[in-house]
């Protein structure tokens, strides 16, 4: 870490968002996704250690406010994060967030950041450690279904992680896939812009959903997805949201990160409580299998969970001395007595 000892556990780094465009910028964003994707897989082999609970959620009729908070027992981190589909219409982002890192040991905060920008890094990493083991060998098409912030991070991790070199793209506003097919111009990827989504997962091995609306939705229907297609479902993430026809979630093999949490925000919502799923850590731990059959559907249904927060404030950490780009922020009373806090502010005023 930048700040060590004692006489400065005062100083908390903190990355804003200019530092952490200019952190992506620095070690670039595929490196930077297959970083984070990296500690991600480290940290899912070591699932059992974590403090695991659903996250805490305020929900009201526009949106959802949550924290997620987890602990390895040497690190803990909380992500606080929000979900307002109507923002885009009034200007404003859907998702914005901000998380810590701190020491178990003392308690004390060893990172602040800003985790608008490197949750959607981290989403996209999760979803591409996913499919490593889920997606059909050979895989080199995907369709993105919902174009907004997190599309182009999803097509440059699978880009990245996975081979995939063609992109199908559709979003219900025309403008959102311009704007993906524009910033992923220049990527040795291939795009094509769709007009609806049965016209883009034609041909694709693996299908993104990644849609913003507060509600149950059927943004992919039964007739849709052949045998043998890795469904990267990411858009569920709370209570009544849903973007796939029940009937796909039947004749699919479905993975998940922390089932408590995902019977209540995923795509399982849909399905009897005990409807039998797979845990990915215990595939990444070679504990359970994932794809076994060229002809099998598979479905992640991600709906985030605060291990993966953890890796990417762990990564965020390990890059600061690399990168620089942080500042201290002076967060932590440290009076010269711990015991006379109400001193240090006499102090202050030239009183004590």
């Amino acid at each position: 870490m930048p700040v060590d000892g004692a006489q400065t556990r005062n100083l908390v780094p903190f990355v804003s968002v200019d530092d952490m465009m200019g952190i992506v910028n620095d070690i670039g964003v595929e490196e930077m996704l297959a970083g984070i994707a990296g500690y991600i897989e480290e940290d899912f082999l070591r699932w059992e250690l974590f403090d695991k609970t659903p996250r805490i959620a305020a929900h009201s009729p526009v949106g959802v406010i949550e924290l997620m908070p987890t602990s390895d027992g040497i690190d803990y981190a909380f992500k606080y994060v929000n979900g307002h589909p109507k923002n885009t219409r009034e200007g404003l982002q859907t998702v914005t967030a901000f998380g810590v890192l701190a020491d178990v040991g003392s308690g004390y905060p060893v990172l602040l950041s800003e985790m608008t920008i490197l949750t959607a890094l981290r989403t996209a990493a999760m979803s591409a450690v996913a499919a490593r083991p889920l997606a059909p060998a050979g895989a080199d098409t995907m369709a993105i279904i919902g174009n907004g912030a997190q599309a182009e991070f999803q097509a440059l991790a699978f880009a990245r992680l996975l081979g995939i070199r063609r992109f199908r793209l559709y979003d219900i506003d025309a403008a959102a896939t311009r704007k993906c097919a524009r910033n992923l111009a220049g990527r040795g990827v291939g795009i094509v812009e769709c007009a609806s989504a049965e016209e883009a997962v034609e041909g694709a091995q693996i299908v993104t959903t990644v849609t913003a609306d507060k509600q149950y939705a059927t943004i992919l229907t039964d007739n849709m997805i052949g045998a043998g297609v890795h469904i990267n479902a990411i858009g569920g993430d709370c209570p009544g949201k849903t973007e796939l026809h029940r009937d796909i979630l039947l004749r699919s093999d479905i993975f998940v990160e922390y089932p408590p949490q995902t019977r209540i925000e995923g795509e399982i919502q849909q399905l009897d409580p005990d409807h039998p799923v797979t845990e990915l850590w215990r595939v990444l731990a070679g504990r359970a299998p994932g794809r076994t059959s060229d002809r099998q559907v598979t479905l992640f249904d991600s709906v985030g969970f605060a291990i993966e927060d953890f890796s990417a404030l762990r990564y965020l950490r390990d890059q600061l001395d690399r990168t620089g780009r942080f500042e201290n922020l002076d967060m932590i009373a440290d009076p010269d007595d711990p015991r006379d806090l109400f001193g240090m502010i006499l102090r202050a005023k030239g009183q004590g």
